[in-house]
């Protein structure tokens, strides 16, 4: 019989995903000889035996690999014979540098859940239970390849029964790096808000813990992401309390319910949104308030808004605190306004004394916080858009892009993230947040920073975005300069149709795409504030073809936050008797003196999406980010298409005209058209726009981006518009929102940059 060797390599994400375990098991299967560990670049096998073994065992690994594991390549190349005695793993040998996947966080298995509650299992009630199929990874990595003195859990040695399961190849646990239990792992303590410890025995810390959140007070509960402020989401006092502790007046709540089932008796989820809910992802899923049947006080949850953000129990810790509680709990960023979330249990201590009554704290690290990611289905279609990237799905984006440089992109600025292209693999950080906060901007340069040092690579290039006083392009210079290194401004909405045309692969495109870029403001090439825009993409150029027709950009930012400031730059005269009564004497004095000195206009969709929500009466003033849009599409519960009128058409110079758009709804709120119905046909205004444009251009291949497109009743709309006559592309594995700058700076670099 001949015996000969081979060499496999394996690379995406295989790290931390109980690979190796996978492979010496299925070599001893197969009755093969070698060994198999990780390097910098993912998994190297060598193994030897009859080739037939050998290419069924190959076979195997790629078929049918590691559930949480998603290859990117695989070879397999015969080497001269080795002679080995049995198969083994060897510890990961790093000889270069990093050129690998890194590994997301991933929620508990169903495995680890049913452990932590059965009471004859050695790690019962035990929170930070995990194995080769769930746990922290990003969250606690300082470095890889991925083994247990690369993560914060090098502190702590494991006792001989877990050392026992991480050496047998038959229990899930081997080659676990987060394995640890009761005996030898991660300690907590529970503390009041002046840092007082009341306990530290982990067995009776959930069960108080639980106690204190149904008697009415606040927690802070440290989670392998960061903290969460949690208290009972049924109890009204409780919830106002924090709203008013956080300085969070009407930002919508998260829920952690205890159980699917629970949830399913309460609430109608379709297959879409339990499938999501229920992924090692584990993301806040938002689902329609429908027919609700449970008892939260929902007017303090959810102000204004139909729709509830679920999450299910992620880690040992919340499955353990839920099934004390069995209630519903909120369970929010554990952060002050705006800031961070928090990781540190000093940090929130000083930082949320006054917002948590306890602090539930633990001794694991954790060296890259993230808040909790965030996805919703549309109603008609289920399509699903993700809108915010952090926990289980950072920092990986999977996708082939080679350069011959290092490129570093800064990205934007109110919903920060930063991606590195040091190698074969290319990386976007975890929601960041708005960089106007110093906290924000800290771990902005921080998480450059670790990209630079984990990776061992110097950037060639930082790409940054157009807008001059953006904090993220002002730091992209500033450290362009300290490097010695060339810096390329990229145009905002460029960016984001870029990052869709990345996504789809549509660079290499041979017909036309036609882009919808809609957002609420970017810094544009005329220098006025770009926002409701139209691009052309053909022949490896992008060119901006239409645009929302100018009205004035009025105060600054402060034309974001407050909603009226937009009606009151598009209203014409007969808006006036809905505009006047929204201000002072004072105020209209001064914003009329600015209104016609004013030079700088803007295009913007996100604003228009305002001024619509101020005469409807239904937001004048944001208390949050996007407030009056999602307001908006929060008053619509059902339409049919059929009955949708357009508000305007397209000019004859090819623009849409904003001002005519909003005085003929105007008409039909004197007309005394329901408010509901007003919303629908606006929205579908704008549907019906994009594919007019795409006919006027003769294009049928549409990329649509921007925080606009976050709203899924006009996704839905423009699904059913276009039906099969149109090829729609909307952002896939990242948000619509500025999230997707980053990447979408480094696809304009790759694919556009002699363009301009």
């Amino acid at each position: 019989m001949v015996i000969k060797s081979f060499k496999i390599t394996i690379t995406g994400q295989v790290q931390g995903v109980g690979f190796r375990p996978f492979v010496y098991v299925l070599a001893n299967t197969f009755d093969l000889k070698g060994w198999v560990s990780n390097n910098e670049q993912g998994v190297i096998i060598v193994v030897s035996g009859i080739p037939s073994k050998i290419h069924s065992f190959y076979e195997g690994l790629i078929q049918n690999p590691p559930k949480l594991s998603k290859i990117k390549t695989h070879h397999i190349t015969e080497i001269p014979l080795i002679n080995v005695e049995d198969f083994c793993i060897v510890p990961s040998r790093k000889s270069g540098k990093l050129n690998l996947s890194l590994t997301p966080d991933f929620a508990i298995c169903d495995d680890c859940k049913k452990e932590i509650i059965d009471v004859t299992n050695r790690r019962y009630h035990y929170p930070f239970t995990t194995c080769v199929n769930c746990g922290p990874r990003w969250a606690i990595t300082k470095t890889f390849p991925f083994e247990r003195n690369h993560t914060a859990m090098d502190r702590f040695d494991m006792c001989d029964p877990c050392e026992k399961e991480y050496t047998d190849p038959n229990h899930r646990r081997f080659h676990s790096q987060t394995n640890s239990c009761g005996t030898c792992g991660i300690h907590m303590n529970l503390t009041d808000s002046k840092g007082t410890v009341l306990q530290t025995d982990t067995s009776e810390i959930v069960t108080t813990t639980a106690a204190l959140i149904k008697e009415g007070h606040i927690v802070a509960i440290k989670n392998t992401g960061g903290y969460l402020l949690c208290c009972d989401a049924g109890n009204r006092n409780a919830v106002h309390r924090l709203r008013q502790r956080k300085n969070r007046p009407r930002k919508p709540f998260a829920i952690l319910y205890p159980s699917l089932q629970m949830l399913r008796g309460q609430l109608q989820i379709s297959s879409e949104q339990e499938k999501a809910l229920t992924s090692p992802e584990s993301p806040i899923v938002i689902v329609p308030k429908d027919n609700y049947s449970g008892t939260l006080v929902l007017d303090e949850l959810i102000p204004n808004l139909n729709q509830l953000g679920i999450m299910l129990p992620y880690t040992g810790l919340l499955q353990l605190l839920a099934e004390k509680l069995g209630i519903p709990i909120v369970a929010t960023s554990g952060n002050i306004h705006n800031s961070p979330i928090i990781s540190a249990s000093e940090a929130a201590l000083n930082a949320l004394d006054k917002v948590a009554d306890y602090f539930l704290n633990h001794d694991l690290s954790i060296t890259n916080p993230q808040d909790d990611s965030v996805i919703k289905f549309s109603r008609k279609y289920q399509h699903d858009v993700l809108f915010r990237r952090s926990r289980g799905y950072a920092p990986n984006y999977f996708g082939s892009f080679k350069a011959n440089e290092n490129i570093l992109a800064m990205g934007a600025h109110l919903k920060s993230a930063v991606a590195f292209l040091p190698n074969d693999y290319l990386y976007i950080s975890q929601y960041l947040g708005n960089l106007d906060h110093a906290d924000v901007y800290e771990r902005l340069t921080t998480t450059v920073s670790k990209f630079i040092t984990l990776f061992e690579e110097k950037p060639s290039v930082i790409l940054v975005d157009a807008h001059p006083t953006y904090h993220s392009t002002l730091y992209g210079k500033e450290l362009a300069r300290d490097l010695e290194l060339p810096s390329v401004a990229i145009q905002h909405h460029k960016a984001h149709f870029a990052s869709v045309l990345g996504e789809h692969h549509l660079f290499e495109s041979e017909i036309p795409v036609m882009g919808v870029i809609w957002d609420g403001t970017g810094y544009g090439d005329d220098g006025h504030i770009w926002g409701g825009e139209f691009f052309e993409y053909a022949m490896g150029k992008i060119e901006r073809v239409s645009h929302f027709e100018y009205f004035d950009w009025l105060a600054g930012d402060k034309m974001s936050k407050e909603p009226r400031l937009s009606l009151f730059s598009l209203a014409t005269d007969p808006l006036l008797p809905e505009v006047l009564p929204k201000f002072t004497d004072e105020e209209l004095t001064v914003y009329q003196t600015i209104k016609k000195q004013n030079r700088l206009k803007t295009s913007s969709v996100g604003r228009l999406f305002d001024a619509v929500a101020a005469l409807l009466g239904s937001c004048d003033l944001n208390t949050y980010e996007g407030e009056a849009a999602i307001i908006l599409e929060n008053q619509i519960h059902e339409y049919s298409i059929e009955n949708c009128t357009s508000y305007v058409s397209i000019q004859e110079n090819g623009l849409i005209p904003s001002k005519d758009l909003l005085k003929h709804i105007h008409t039909d709120v004197i007309n005394g058209v329901r408010q509901e119905t007003i919303i629908v046909n606006f929205l579908y205004t704008l549907a019906d726009l994009i594919l007019r444009m795409a006919d006027r251009r003769n294009i049928s291949c549409i990329a649509l981006s921007g925080g606009v497109f976050q709203n899924t009743v006009l996704i839905d709309l423009l699904k059913e518009l276009a039906k099969t006559d149109y090829k729609l592309y909307f952002n896939r594995n990242l948000s619509p929102n500025d999230e997707n700058i980053a990447f979408g700076q480094i696809m304009y670099y790759l694919n556009i940059r002699t363009a301009t």
